[in-house]
């Protein structure tokens, strides 16, 4: 039988070794290129907003992109921590998803207001639980709510404190919050003035420390989104 010619390699060992190092510049330049590349992509619209989904499925209800820049501004206004309004807001309300904004003891608005708290506790209707019994073309009137000491806010400039307009709602919000204790650092003690009960509070703020972990990201995709 004859012997079977051994094969040659196609690649001499030399060959080899001058291959590899060849590949190792080319090997770094893909990757420095796809590092950079990916650097300026993240910040496109797609990505963020992905980043923004997965955050939001952390939650039982989707934050409302739209409501986080007025939640910052009055955050900026009042020094209340926009994920606390977002907390109060997600509890009263739903993030205003709910049938009616009017609750069955008078509470009005995005953020629930009885009307005393919000025109004034010094007006002369306001007794018991503040249903009071306030007209209505005084009850969103800036220098009637100024008068009586109300917590009513005209956010947007608009000539009227509007507790169903998401701005003056918020802003109120914040105003009240601000007040009652979050300036000095009493957060409960704030929570518990605006709903006098302590199962309301756990709430609150169960969902304000959750926010609270996305906070900055969240706002960041937002006010981008804003501009």
């Amino acid at each position: 039988m004859a012997k079977s010619k051994k094969k040659k390699p196609i690649l001499s060992p030399k060959t080899k070794i001058l291959t590899i190092i060849l590949l190792i510049p080319i090997t770094l330049t893909i990757y420095i290129v796809a590092y950079f590349s990916w650097q300026q992509i993240r910040g496109w619209p797609f990505t963020e907003k992905s980043v923004y989904q997965q955050i939001q499925e952390q939650f039982d209800l989707e934050i409302p992109i739209e409501y986080i820049p007025v939640y910052v501004a009055a955050e900026q206004k009042y020094g209340v921590p926009w994920t606390l309004l977002a907390a109060h807001h997600r509890v009263e309300t739903r993030f205003s998803t709910m049938s009616t904004l009017i609750s069955p003891v008078g509470a009005e608005g995005h953020l629930q207001f009885m009307p005393c708290t919000f025109v004034g506790w010094q007006h002369p209707s306001c007794k018991d639980l503040g249903q009071g019994e306030i007209p209505e073309h005084e009850k969103m009137n800036p220098a009637i709510i100024k008068k009586y000491g109300g917590y009513g806010v005209d956010a947007n400039g608009d000539g009227i404190a509007d507790p169903f307009d998401i701005e003056d709602a918020v802003f109120s919000a914040a105003k009240f919050l601000s007040i009652a204790g979050v300036n000095d650092g009493q957060l409960k003690k704030a929570i518990f003035q605006y709903n006098h009960s302590d199962e309301y509070v756990e709430n609150i703020l169960f969902y304000y420390k959750q926010y609270r972990d996305y906070g900055n990201q969240l706002k960041k995709i937002a006010l981008d989104e804003n501009k």
